[in-house]
This record gives structure tokens, sequence and C-alpha cells, in this order.
């Protein structure tokens, strides 16, 4: 029999990667060593938390391996805070095992590490063992320390308040101090007939991990793997066999027999519970389920006084108000009977809080828009019969998961409903843990850092591993993907050490965080259930469960989304400018079959517009024409990977140029509205419904099995579905045709309760730029204050609607983005580095004491704490002085002149003195250098970084004289006119990303401006590769463009780049050969003024008289620069170059 089928040993001290940059033990792999080596029971022992306790517990149990649920916790006595592990005996020592580690957390300040009092450890000790802990740990230090007799005095504490349960762990690492350590407990063992007790502290599953695992010691420690005073612990924290530790210790027996016997002791484990909702009828007086019905008829009366105009008295006989309230009562019944009534009246409560509160909130995402019951109770503001939504979708009594409404908030004030949850529910509520993950180019850098790598050189080979969020590749996809970096790791040593570490770590738990959207609220204090935990420097007004987002729903906890959208946020900003002007003005009673909107969505011009401004979507929607908000829905569930492919079919049988094929006659009803082609989840269900007499509840899992493509189910579901028809009369053939039709629809088909809700906000965006464009842009560009690239294309899109843009101004503009009848104020607190906050100071010192005069007046005025020397140099490099000085320059070499004189007058304020400076113009020229202001290039370079594109001029400018000869063309010209099929176009490069495709090809997205628009460029690897070295933004290029279309009626077309060059070098290179058309003598006279010296320039003069042409060639080279050849065009002399 195999060593590891009799595995006696038990490792209680396994740290996985929930031992933040401690473990390096993934749980998955853990059940996979156990289930191989016939593990018989585990330990957990991360270090403070109890983060991996219930995934630990649920999937080790599975293989058959003991799950024993421990943690160690930072303890406090006198001076000293170190760790001793605890391990829960029974349910009621997980709860107590679980306040420890909460209060942990949730007792402590900003500037120590989670701990306890001692005698926090020695209240209660019900269900509790207790061991001394490492070397490292509490005892370990106080050891160190030489303080053997409080060791002495704490032990027999320890002993009285646990008794047997309480060991002393004897450990053979060959970590420092480890033996003096043992002899000590040995001695302390045999004075206080305290038991001991044989550990492994298991940080990684295999000794080759050693070495990763000290890198990531580092990381975690923030120090370098040859720093030689850090911590460093031996090789020998692996998971040793039963035979080495049997061998380890086998002059302890009594400490191996009491490893042996240890499990023998535990008897629970943290199982998986129902959901546990705070009960609501209390509270309010009367049972939940009573309470939901009564809101709900309330407020469906409500909403057909205020949307059809009905009172309540007319109600009765009105067939619409019955038809609604029979699916209203429909709808109660299943969540009454799914015990969900409780559910409803929480969201519905603090929805209903944060509207009467200003506070905006989305009209629902997610399909709990379907619910007529949340419309009533303002959960959604989505009419779910008018959209034809199906409940059903949301909640029905064959779902396996609960589901949970997803609601959007106004991202400035969504602090303020945690403020009112906090009060609400007190101790019951809490947000849901996360963790930062070692990715691939995060591992590299961490690593990289700690084995001491200059940051430059990580920084380049980081930045060769591509970062798109949307298609995230592991290290390795990476490695084999990009020649550049298999050569590095080929050649350089230090590199191949560099992945070989990257690679055993990445993966692993780096960071705690908090999931700020996802909240969960409970019927009694959340430390009775979960651990909690709370980082006491992060500005939460919540703590947070030690659980992520999957252990906390399967501990009960029932999860409320609270989303932040800063849509929710430039709608509310845009109608508070609006009502400056029209105070009757509101969002929610606008026409949403207004003509003028579509028109702008038809034109794509949508440029900030919500889920419909990429490029992709404007084209769609110019092929598309909408005209109904139905098309927005359509095209907001179309518009992703897999459906994307039937716009064009949605598009033409929208427009007439094909007829919608609705599969049977009795489907034309359900399919009519997206002429013919299954767009939404909904659609298949009704299908279902109306062919094969399905319920909502059996339609709705026949939608998820079409999803999950599980064969065995769909199987079943088809026969299903084909024996429903049958009863309706459908042929066999026909119906089994129609779900074969349907299938790959359903696969990814979209909720439409979903996109119901987000193409209304859609709407509401296109409704405001269609009427008050300046006052929509500019709360918009206030929202995305700090996202350069949005605020360029805005810039460019004020510039399209021929708004004039006051520039950066100190004089003149506020600190966000502001507009009135006339003018639009570029804001200060856009520019680079300068602080919303701090300028925002200043604009009030401007307001109350008017404009500034000059230089030296703005110094005089403004506190030094607004203004730093990055702010000044940030509001120099983007012109906001150029009114008082317009040399940039010599104020940008002044700034520390200015900073060292705003201290004075500062302190001589505050000292009630007079300044040596405070003069007004007198002394202004003694602090600023009197140097010549930057060349036109340097002067819009400096721009460029502090703004983040060019506001003042545009860089092509300087180059415009040569867009003749490289015939060169604007970009909208040559993608708006298809008889162009290639041509040069001259550009600015703004960014530019490196991505991967699927199949791990490089590519990269240019984003551009020329003198007329801002425009994005794909390039692939093989241009990438040989233009590396002029591909940097700011640069101007010149890009030899090729457009092919294809012949379908959508004629869909294809921009390829084939060359790029710099400008700059073209501008400055010699002219190779040039030809001259004159018409006189004096004309040549002219010219030979240029030609004196001798150069590389071959020159060709064509003289054209009445009667002749005379060709001829100067027989030497001449120099003959740009400069010159401009200055002769200047004189309308004719020539071209080549």
């Amino acid at each position: 029999m195999s060593e590891s089928s009799i595995q006696n040993f038990n490792h209680l001290k396994i740290h996985t990667q929930y031992s933040i940059c401690e473990g390096a033990i993934k749980i998955d792999d853990l059940k996979d060593f156990s289930k191989t080596n016939k593990i018989k029971s585990l330990g957990l022992n991360d270090t403070t938390n109890l983060c991996g306790a219930l995934e630990f517990a649920e999937k080790i149990s599975k293989v058959g391996t003991q799950p024993i649920i421990g943690t160690q916790i930072n303890f406090k006595f006198g001076d000293t805070t170190g760790l001793l592990p605890v391990f829960a005996l029974d349910e009621e020592g997980y709860k107590r095992i679980i306040k420890l580690s909460s209060f942990s957390f949730l007792d402590n300040d900003a500037f120590s590490e989670p701990h306890l009092s001692f005698d926090d450890v020695l209240e209660d000790s019900h269900g509790v063992a207790i061991f001394s802990g490492t070397v490292f740990g509490l005892f370990g230090q106080l050891f160190d320390k030489g303080k053997f007799s409080e060791i002495h005095d704490l032990y027999k504490k320890l002993k009285s308040t646990y008794g047997d349960r309480f060991y002393l762990e004897i450990q053979r690492h060959n970590d420092l101090n480890e033996v003096g350590f043992e002899k000590f407990n040995l001695k302390k063992s045999l004075e206080l007939e305290i038991p001991i007790i044989a550990t492994n502290e298991v940080f990684y599953l295999k000794q080759d991990m050693h070495e990763a695992h000290d890198a990531l010691i580092c990381i975690g420690n923030k120090t370098y793997v040859n720093d030689k005073t850090r911590i460093k612990f031996s090789n020998q924290h692996y998971f040793k066999t039963n035979s080495e530790m049997i061998e380890l210790f086998a002059d302890l027996p009594e400490a191996l027999e009491n490893n042996y016997n240890f499990p023998l002791r535990c008897n629970f484990r943290p199982l998986f519970s129902n959901p546990i909702l705070p009960n609501i009828s209390s509270e309010k007086g009367g049972n939940a389920d009573d309470i939901l019905s009564k809101d709900s008829l309330h407020g469906l009366k409500i909403k057909f006084d205020k949307v059809f105009g009905v009172k309540s008295n007319d109600l009765e006989n009105d067939k619409t108000f019955l038809e609604y309230k029979d699916r209203l009562d429909h709808e109660l019944s299943i969540i009454i009977e799914m015990k969900y009534a409780s559910y409803f009246l929480i969201v519905s409560d603090y929805i209903k809080w944060a509207k009467n509160n200003d506070i905006p909130v989305g009209p629902g995402r997610g399909s709990g828009a379907g619910s007529l019951v949340a419309w009533c109770l303002s959960i959604t503001d989505v009419d779910p019969i008018k959209f034809n939504l199906i409940f059903e979708r949301f909640l029905n009594p064959d779902r396996i998961s609960m589901p949970d409404f997803d609601i959007d908030f106004c991202e400035d004030k969504r602090d303020l409903v945690f403020e009112y949850l906090t009060k609400k529910y007190k101790d019951s509520v809490a947000h849901i843990i996360t963790f930062g993950k070692l990715k691939a180019r995060m591992v590299i850098r961490d690593v990289g850092r700690v084995l001491g790598l200059p940051y430059g050189f990580v920084d380049s080979i980081s930045k060769m591993i591509p970062f798109d969020p949307s298609r995230p590749q592991s290290l390795s996809e990476c490695i084999a993907s990009e020649p550049r970096l298999q050569k590095l790791v080929n050649e350089d040593p230090r590199v191949k050490k560099l992945t070989d570490l990257s690679l055993k770590l990445e993966g692993l738990n780096r960071n705690v965080a908090t999931h700020a959207a996802g909240v969960v609220i409970a019927d009694k204090k959340l430390t009775e259930i979960v651990p909690l935990y709370k980082d006491a420097s992060a500005d939460l007004l919540l703590p947070s469960t030690q659980f992520d987002m999957y252990s906390a729903e399967n501990a009960g906890l029932v999860k409320f989304d609270f989303l932040g959208l800063k849509t929710l946020t430039v709608i509310n900003n845009t109608q508070k400018l609006v009502r400056k002007f029209d105070n009757d003005f509101d969002i929610e009673k606008i026409s949403f079959e207004d003509q003028k909107v579509f028109d702008l969505l038809t034109s794509g011009k949508t440029v900030g517009l919500f889920q419909v401004e990429s490029a992709g979507m404007r084209e769609a929607l110019i092929q598309m024409k909408p005209n109904h908000i139905e098309d927005i829905i359509a095209l907001v569930a179309l518009y992703r990977p897999g459906p994307m492919s039937n716009i064009p079919l949605f598009n033409d049988c929208k427009n007439g140029r094909q007829k919608p094929d609705y599969l049977h006659p009795l489907l034309e009803e359900i399919l009519k509205p997206t002429y013919g082609v299954i767009i939404y989840q909904e659609q298949v269900m009704q299908i279902a419904q109306k062919l094969s007499g399905f319920t909502a509840g059996q339609a709705d899992l026949l939608r998820r099995a079409m999803g999950k493509k599980k064969r065995a189910e769909l199987e079943k579901q088809k026969q299903g579905f084909i024996d429903g028809a049958l009863k309706n009369g459908i042929a066999k053939d026909v119906a089994a045709s129609i779900f074969l039709k349907i299938e790959p629809f359903a696969e990814y088909g979209f909720n439409k309760s979903h996109a119901a809700a987000y193409a209304i906000i859609s709407y509401q965006t296109a409704f405001l730029k269609t009427y008050y464009p300046k006052e929509f842009i500019a709360a918009s560009m206030t929202m995305d204050i700090s996202n350069q690239n949005k605020l360029s294309e805005f810039y460019e899109e004020l510039k399209r609607l021929n708004v004039e843009v006051t520039r950066p101004d100190i004089n003149e503009c506020y600190a966000d983005f502001k507009t009135n009848s006339d003018k639009f104020y570029y804001a200060l607190g856009g520019i680079k580095a300068v602080g919303f906050e701090a300028i925002s100071n200043v604009i009030v010192e401007r307001n109350n004491n008017g404009k500034f005069k000059s230089v030296n007046d703005f110094l005089n005025r403004v506190n030094p704490k607004n203004m730093n020397k990055l702010q000044l140099e940030g509001l120099v490099k983007a012109g906001a002085f150029d009114n008082l000085n317009s040399n940039r320059r010599s104020l940008f070499e002044s700034v520390p002149n200015f900073i060292l004189k705003t201290k004075n007058i500062y302190e001589n304020k505050s000292a009630n003195q007079i300044g040596l400076f405070y003069d007004d113009e007198e002394h202004e020229n003694d602090i600023i250098h009197d140097i010549e202001d930057w060349k036109f290039e340097e002067r819009l370079s400096k721009e460029f970084e502090s703004v983040g594109f060019f506001i003042s001029d545009h860089p092509l400018n300087q180059f415009t004289e040569i867009f003749d000869d490289y015939k060169i063309i604007d970009y909208s010209k040559f993608n708006s006119d298809d008889t162009i099929k290639d041509s040069n176009i001259a550009a600015t490069l703004l960014k530019l990303q490196e991505r991967k495709t699927a199949k791990g090809n490089s590519y990269a997205v240019l984003k551009l401006t020329d003198l007329t628009s801002v425009f994005e460029l794909f390039i692939f690897s093989d241009i990438l590769e040989l233009n590396r070295e002029i591909l940097i933004e700011g640069n101007s290029l010149i890009l030899t463009l090729v457009k092919s279309i294809s012949n379908d009626e959508n004629r869909f077309k294809r921009l390829n780049v084939q060359k790029i060059a710099s400008l700059k070098d073209l501008f400055n290179s010699p002219i190779n050969e040039v030809f001259f058309e004159v018409k006189s003598n004096d004309e040549i006279s002219e010219i030979s003024k240029f030609l004196i010296e001798e150069g590389e320039t071959t020159v060709n003069i064509n003289l054209l008289t009445d009667d002749r042409s005379l060709k001829f060639k100067l027989k030497n080279p001449r120099n003959l620069d740009r400069k010159s050849l401009n200055l002769l065009r200047k004189r309308e002399i004719l020539s071209t170059i080549s």
C-alpha cells in the first residue's frame, strides 16, 4: 500500500492564498492534491482572516477530506502584537472565532494592524482550541525579547481558560530561533502539564515553490530579495509527507499522537444556508406578504393616475387597469410563494428614500425591470407590459439561484444611500470583499521590483503584455504570442528568472479590496453569520464580509447591488443647468417619440450618448435609421459579439430591403417588433409558450438550457417543445425545424428587460444633446474631468457644433466646465496635476476680490496650499496665464521663484508683516526669467502634456505646406467619399493601445487627430513593429490608407494602414528633385537667389513663353530646403517635388 493512502499526520496549519502575500496555495489545487493523495483531514489556518473558510470546507469535504476551520489572529500583550492560531471544534467555536476575527478588524484604527487585546482570547473559550503559535507569533516574539516569566504567566492563563484545548506547538522548519523556542516550550510543557502538538506551517504544496514564495513574501512586506534584514523562511514550508513528518518528530511521540488525535476533537464544518432576509413585518406592522400586496396595488393606482390619467374612481371599469391588475396578482402569487416579499420591500424602501432625497436612480437594469410589482413599488421606471417584458425571466419557482435587483444610482450621491442603510440596519449590513490578483502584468511588475531589477527595464517588459480586460490572457499565453518577450527570456537570464517566478505566482491573491457596489443585509448581526473585515484606512461607511460574493451568497446572505452610473449624474447635472433658464424642464416627462432625437441618432453624431457612442454603434445607427424607442432597445441588445452579425439583417428588414421571416404565422406577433430577428431571451420564452404551451417558468428553463448548451438537457427540452407543439396542431417536422432555428438565437439572446432600461437612458441623453447640447456637454465633460481622452472627444464635438470655447484662462474659466448663452468655458480642473479642489479655492478668491491683474497679483493672493510646483506648471503649459504673460517658457522656468514668493507672502501675512516682494508690478520682472518662448512645436507639445490634446493650435499646421506635395487629404473626406480608394492622410497620434486578437495575434488601436476630426485606426503587428520608434503620443504622422468595400447590400467598409512615416522627418528631409514652372526671366532670377549653394537637390526648370516651352536641368545639384521652396511658392512660382 502506498504511503499516501495511509497518511496519518494531519497538516493543521495550511495557508491558502487568502493568507495574503504569504500563502501560495489555491484551494482548487489543494482539493486536487487531497484527492490524489487521499488526505484524511486538513486544517485551514490563514493569517488574520477566515476568508476561505466556507470555500475550503465545501471543496475539501467533496473529495472525502475532513476540513478543520481555524485562523491566526493578532493579539496584543503590552507592546508586543503577534499571531495565535485558534480552531473551531464545534459550531459554537466557529461562531466564537468568527467574532474574534471580525472584531480584530472592526475595533481598530487606521494606524495599527488588525488585532485584539490578549484579554479577549480569555473571555469565552467554548468550542475553541488554541495553539501557542510559531516562532514568529506572539509568544515567539516575547521569547525573542526575553520575556520568559510573562510567557509562563500567559501559558497558565490559557491553560486555566482552555484546559486541554490549549497546545504548545512544536515546529521544525530550521527557521531562525526555532530550536531555542522549542526547548523552552518543551520545558514549559512539563512544568505546566500542557500538551504539545507537532505542526508544519504549510505555505505551498511542493518544495520547488520556495524561491517563488520568498519573492511573494517580499511583495507583501514591500522589501527586496537581497535585503538581509527582512523576514525569511526556510525551504521547509511545503506539504510534507507522512513519513517525513514522522521521521522529523520521531523523538516526540506525544507531539505526533496529539496531532493524529486532533481531528477527532473537531465535529463541525460550515455549511451552505438558505437565504436569510430581514423580516420587514415587525417594523411596518403586519405580515410582509400583506404589506407587499397592499403597497403594490396602491402603487399601481398611482401609476394609472400619473401615466395613464385614469383616476381611482374609474379604475374598476378600465380594461387596461384590469389587465395590469391580473398581471400584478400573478406576480405577487409567485413572490409570496418564493418568500421574496421582504426582498422587494427592502429594495423599494431604499429606492424611495433615494428618490425623495434628490438622489437620481436609474430606470432599472437586469431582468428585474420585467416585474410589474417592481414598477408599482418604484423600484424600476420601466412599464413591463408596455415593453412586453416577462416577469418569470426574473423570478419563477423553477429558478435554482435567487435573483437580485441591480440598481443604478447617481455616482456622486451613492454614499448617502449607504448612510441610510447603516442607520436603518445597523450591524446587519456590509459590503462584500474582493481580492486583487497577481495577473500577468502585475506579477511581472511586482516580482521585478523585489528582484531589484531597474524600474524602466521591468516597465518595458510589462508593457509587452497586452492589457485588455475584455480578453485577459495568462502570462504563458502572453509569452507564447510575443516574439520580443520570447527573445528576452531566451537571451537574458534576468528575464528568464523573472518570468519563471512570475509564472509560479500568477493568479494568487495580492491584496484585499471592497466590492463597493455589493451590499448584503441580514436578519441579525452579521458577526453571528459571517466574519467581517474593515480597512480602517479606507473611507467606507460599512465593513465588508470576509467572504467573497460566492461564499457570502452560499452562507445565506442576499446581495443587493448599488451600482454607480455616472450617466445618471450627467443627466441630473444637465437638468440643473437647463433649469437655470427653463424651470419647468423634467427629464422624466420628455416624449419618447421625438423625431429630432431620432434624427440625431441616425446621423451617428453620438459622442457622449449612453451606450451608443462607439464607432461601431455610430455606423450601426446610420444603417438602422431608428425612428422608435424599440429600435434603440434592439440595438443595445444586438451590439455584442455573436448577435452583432444580425444587425445587417435587422436593418434590411426594418428598412424594407428584405422581407422578415416570422418562422410560423403564430409567431408573427412576437417577432414583428424585431422584424423577424430573434433578439431577446424573452422572445425565446414567448415562442415556447405560444407554440408548445410551456408555462413561463418552463420557458425560462428552456432558455437557460439553450444558453448553457448542455446537450442532454437540450434534448429533453426539445422533446417537450415538439410534444407541446403537436398538441397545438403543429406538425412534428415544423416544430423541430423551429426549435433548431431558435436554438442559436437563445444561446446569445439578450435580456430585453435590461436592454429596455438602458435604451431609455440612451434616449434621455440623446434628447438632452438634441435640445441642450452645450449644457449636456458641459455636464459630461465635468463628469469626465480627469479623463483627457474623453475630454478630447468632447472638445472636437464642440468644434463640430461651432460652439466657441474659451481656452484655459485663470481669469475667465472655472474649476469645472461651464456654459452661458454664447460661451463655453474650459475647466481649469481638467488640466493635468492641477486638482479640482485647489483650483476651486483659487476661483473663490477671484470671485471674491476680482480678476488677477498680473502674475504678481496672482501670487500675492493665492494660498500656497492651493498651488504647488506641478499645479503651476500645468496651468502655465495649458496657457492659463497667456493673457497676463504670453511667454509660457519664461513663466515655466520661473515656477520655483513663484513657489518661494507665495510661501514668503503667506508667512509674512501670518506674521502681520509686509513682505519684501509685496509691491505689485514693480518687482514682477525680478522673479520672471527673461528668456525666449518655446518654439511652436515645443509649445504645443507642452500643451499636450498638460491638457491631453491640442487646444490653442494643431501640430499639423506647421506641416500644411507639404500637404500638396504628398497629396494629403482629411481623414473625414477619405472615409466618407467611397470613390477614393487610397490616399495619404496626416494626423497626430493621441493614444496607442496594443491588444491581442482571440487567436493571440498582435494589433494596435491608434487614436489620431487631424485638422478636422478625431478618429481611430487599427494596425497589425507587421506595421506596428516597423514603426514603433515613431508611434509616440504627440508625434505627427503621414499614413497611407487603402479602402476596401464589400459588394453586399450593406457595403461593409474596411480601412487598412499600408505605410506610416514621420511628418517631421519628411519635412526636414532633403528635397531630391524639384520641377519649377516659370513664365518669365524675372521668375528665373527670383529662383536663382535661392540656388546659390551646391547641395543634393536636382533642379528642373520649365520656361513657358507665348509660343514655346523650354525645359532644362541645372548641371549640378543645389542646396534647396523646404523653407526656401515655400517662400518661392508664396511668390506664386509653381513647383512640384519628387
